[in-house]
C-alpha cells in the first residue's frame, strides 16, 4: 500500500465517509471584515466594527481589521489555496458598508464589482460559492440611525439583499440571510464585548426581534431577485447540560437553552419566540401584525455554527438569562479556552432534524484555535487542529448515518484572521498568515483535511 493509500484508508477508519453523500460540500469558511482588510479604499464606508475595533481597550493588543489578511487584494491567491486544499465550496460573507457605505442610498458600484471577480474566480477554479449577506458589519451610518434595534434596519437589509442578490444571484445558488445572530444581539448588545459594544438588555431584545424579522424580508427579497436561490440561516448552536442534577440548576440549563438555541430556531420555524425566554427577559417584542410569518418564511436549509458545549449553573443575581457556564476540570481545551466536545455536533444535528424537521443542513462552521508556531524551516503542524477536525467530521457522519439531512461541512477558517475582540492572537486557519508579510503557509491540519476530502472523492 502506498503513502497516499495509507493515509486515505486512516481517514476511512476514523470518519465513516460512506456516510456522506456522493455530492458533499467540503468547504471552508472566512467573513469579510475579518479577511478582507482596504476598509477605505474603493468607496467603502465603515461599518460598527471598524467604530469598535478603533475603540480603546475594545480589541485585545489594539488590533484591528483595517488589514487583516489583505484579502480584497490577494483574494485570487486565496482561491489557489482553495485548490490546493480540495474543496468545493467556500462560504463568505459580503460586506454591506463595501456594496452601500451609507446602509441604504447610492450603492457603490467597485463594491459590487469586487464580489463580482471573487464569484467569478470561484466559479472558475471549480468552487461553490455560499454567500452569507450579513457577518456583523452593520454600516456605521445606520448604526447612528439606532442599529438593529430599529424596525428600518431590517427593512433596509432586505434592500440590501435583494440588491446583492439581483447582481450576483445569476451565478450563486446557496444564500444565507444572517451569520450568528445570538452573537449580534446578545454579545453585541447585552454582554458588550462585541460591536456596537452596549449593555442594555432593552435594546439587545429588540435588536434581536429585527435581525431575523430582516432574515424573514431578506429571504424574500432575495427570492425575488434570484428564483433560483437556496436560502438558509446560520445560527451558533449549543448542547447545554446542568452543573449538578439541583433543580436550580437544571431551571438554569432550560433558560440557557431558550437563550442560545430556542430563542433563535423557534421563531424561524413558525413557533414564535419562546414564551417562557419573553417572561425571563421581560422586554415587550416591537410586534406588529404579520412579522410571524414573515420571520418563519421557509427555509430551503438551516446552518449550523458548533464550537464548545455549555455546562452551567444558576446565577440568580446575573443578568438574563441567570445562569453561567462554568468550565469542568480535566476536559480538553482549545486555545480560546473552549471545551473539545464532538459529540455535541452529533447531537445538535440531530435535534435540528428531530426536533425541527430540517430538510438539508450545513456545517456552516467548526475549528478550533491553537497557538500555532512556525518551525526554522516555516512549516506550521498543528496536531491538535487535525484531531479536532477528525473527531468533529466523524460526529458528523455519525449524524449523517442516523438519518441527519447532512449536505456539508465548512471548516472555520480558511485563513487565520482577526478574530473580532480577541484580535490577531487566535489562530483558527488551516492556512497560517504572517501578518506582517501576508504570506500563507498551509498547515498541517490542512493537509490532513485534503487527504479526507480525497479519501471521500476516492470512494
Amino acid at each position: 500500500m502506498t503513502l497516499s493509500e495509507t493515509r486515505f484508508a486512516a481517514a476511512h477508519r476514523a470518519i465513516d465517509l460512506a456516510a456522506l453523500p456522493r455530492d458533499f460540500a467540503w468547504g471552508t469558511a472566512t467573513s469579510a471584515y475579518q479577511i478582507e482588510g482596504a476598509v477605505d479604499e474603493d468607496g467603502r464606508g465603515p461599518s460598527i466594527w471598524d467604530t469598535f475595533s478603533h475603540t480603546p481597550g475594545a480589541v485585545d493588543g489594539g488590533h484591528n481589521g483595517d488589514t487583516a489578511c489583505d484579502h480584497y487584494h490577494r483574494w485570487q491567491e486565496d482561491i489557489d489555496l482553495m485548490k490546493e486544499l480540495g474543496t468545493n465550496a467556500y462560504r463568505l460573507s459580503v460586506a454591506w458598508p463595501r456594496v452601500l457605505p451609507g446602509g441604504d442610498g447610492p450603492v457603490n458600484a467597485k463594491g459590487l464589482d469586487f464580489y463580482d471577480r471573487l464569484v467569478d474566480g470561484l466559479l472558475a477554479a471549480g468552487v461553490t460559492p455560499s454567500v452569507t449577506l450579513y457577518h456583523w458589519d452593520l454600516p456605521q451610518a445606520l448604526q447612528d440611525r439606532g442599529g438593529w434595534p430599529e424596525r428600518a434596519t431590517a427593512e433596509h437589509f432586505a434592500a440590501y439583499a435583494g440588491l446583492v442578490a439581483g447582481r450576483l444571484g445569476d451565478r450563486v445558488t446557496e444564500w444565507a440571510t444572517l451569520n450568528e445572530p445570538l452573537c449580534s444581539a446578545w454579545i453585541g448588545h447585552l454582554e458588550g464585548r462585541m460591536a456596537p459594544g452596549w449593555t442594555d438588555l432593552t435594546a439587545a431584545v429588540r435588536a434581536s426581534y429585527h435581525l431575523l424579522l430582516g432574515h424573514g424580508l431578506a429571504t424574500s427579497a432575495v427570492r425575488a431577485a434570484a428564483p433560483g436561490a437556496r436560502i438558509g440561516i446560520v445560527n451558533n448552536l449549543s448542547t447545554v447540560e446542568p452543573a449538578t442534577t439541583s433543580e436550580a440548576d437544571r431551571a438554569a440549563a432550560h433558560r440557557m437553552d431558550g437563550h442560545v438555541n430556542r430563542w433563535w430556531l423557534d421563531p424561524v420555524h413558525g413557533r414564535g419566540f419562546p414564551a417562557d425566554m419573553r417572561e425571563v427577559y421581560g422586554v415587550d417584542l416591537p410586534e406588529r401584525p404579520g412579522d410571524p410569518a414573515t420571520i418563519a418564511a421557509p427555509l430551503d436549509w438551516i446552518g449550523l455554527n458548533y464550537y464548545f458545549p455549555q455546562i452551567v449553573t444558576a446565577d440568580p443575581t446575573g443578568p438574563a438569562p441567570h445562569a453561567r457556564q462554568i468550565d469542568r476540570p480535566g476536559v480538553p481545551r482549545t486555545g480560546m479556552d473552549w471545551e473539545v466536545d464532538a459529540s455535541g455536533i452529533e447531537t445538535l444535528l440531530m435535534r435540528l432534524t428531530e426536533e425541527y424537521g430540517a430538510r438539508r443542513i450545513h456545517v456552516t462552521e467548526n475549528g478550533s484555535s491553537y497557538p500555532d508556531t512556525p518551525a526554522p524551516d516555516g512549516s506550521v503542524h498543528d496536531p491538535e487542529r487535525a484531531a479536532y477536525l477528525t473527531g468533529h467530521l466523524a460526529a458528523c457522519a455519525r449524524a449523517a448515518r442516523r438519518g441527519a439531512p447532512l449536505a456539508g461541512y465548512y471548516a472555520w477558517s480558511l485563513l487565520d484572521n482577526f478574530e473580532w475582540a480577541y484580535g490577531y492572537d487566535k489562530r483558527f486557519g488551516l492556512v497560517h498568515v504572517d501578518y506582517e508579510t501576508q504570506r500563507r503557509t498551509v498547515k498541517s491540519s490542512g493537509r490532513h483535511y485534503a487527504e479526507v476530502i480525497a479519501a471521500h472523492r476516492a470512494l
